[in-house]
């Protein structure tokens, strides 16, 4: 069965056209057609309703799908097992993660992780939605909240520990809580729509309404609020180190309960084989970050 039509039968799913095929793979639109059609002679079946517009799967071509995926895999991993570059990135790697994580832990990672890999070309998408990585083509996602169920392979790389932060400014002016309760008294920045706060007291959640005159739809915004003296933030402990060793925040314990931890996790679409670039991007990543909270 020929590789080629494989491949383009899986990008057409995947970008949802066979153009997006043909320039993912780097080959004209009339040979994307073609290898398409010779694939559905050759198994006696239409995998693909095709129109002007849009593409869709007949019922075989959901049936084939993962199994057309896993022919590529294998072939993929057996090439990578005998090549003399199979510990080494090589090619487009696409990742996507929060703005804030991005320009914080992601880009100065990959200023250190890219000279080991000269022939890795690395894409990143900085944005605060979730992004539907098989849908945009991307190969990898990192994500620090609860994860919802899919159909996505979820590695945690490391836990994400959260604190109560403000200026000194804000505290000179204010005062800071002491326990849970007092930061009813207090202006606290919130991402938009957000009522709510997670803590642990005793061993036991708790979801505590908190309220302010300011929110921001990002991380980032909610951070230059606080370092402008607008209120008491909380954040990821990688979000504000630098702020805090700077003295520009002020961490806030509460005596009576702590912030509730979030994961860092990779995420990526469920194949039964990861690819070099993928698995080595994540291993290095996630020695970086325990070694980083290993220094805490």
């Amino acid at each position: 069965m020929d590789a080629l039509s494989l491949a383009v039968f899986v990008e057409a799913v995947s970008v949802g056209s066979l153009a997006g095929a043909a320039r993912r793979l780097g080959i004209e639109a009339l040979a994307a057609s073609r290898g398409l059609a010779a694939l559905e002679r050759q198994l006696g079946v239409r995998l693909m309703q095709r129109s002007t517009r849009s593409l869709s799967l007949t019922p075989e071509g959901e049936i084939f799908l993962p199994h057309a995926q896993a022919l590529l895999e294998a072939e993929a991993a057996a090439l990578a097992s005998v090549s003399p570059r199979a510990g080494e990135a090589v090619g487009l790697l696409r990742v996507t993660a929060s703005a804030a994580f991005g320009r914080k832990v992601l880009v100065p990672f990959a200023a250190r992780f890219m000279p080991l890999h000269p022939e890795l070309k690395l894409d990143v998408l900085m944005t605060d939605r979730v992004v539907d990585l098989v849908g945009e083509g991307l190969d990898l996602a990192i994500r620090i909240a609860p994860l919802p169920d899919s159909q996505l392979i979820a590695r945690q790389l490391a836990a994400s520990p959260r604190l109560l932060v403000a200026a000194p400014g804000y505290l000179a002016a204010r005062g800071a809580p002491a326990v849970l309760d007092d930061l009813s008294a207090h202006e606290c920045l919130c991402l938009s729509g957000q009522t709510h706060w997670s803590f642990r007291r005793q061993e036991v959640a708790v979801a505590h309404r908190v309220a302010g005159r300011f929110t921001a739809s990002s991380i980032e915004g909610v951070l230059q609020a606080c370092l402008g003296g607008m209120g008491i933030a909380l954040m990821s402990e990688w979000a504000v180190r630098d702020e805090l060793a700077a003295g520009a925040l002020v961490p806030l314990p509460l005596r009576d309960a702590v912030a509730e931890a979030l994961a860092i996790s990779a995420v990526y679409p469920s194949r039964r084989l990861v690819p070099a670039k993928v698995r080595l991007f994540i291993d290095a990543l996630r020695g970086e970050l325990l070694a980083g909270d290993s220094k805490d």
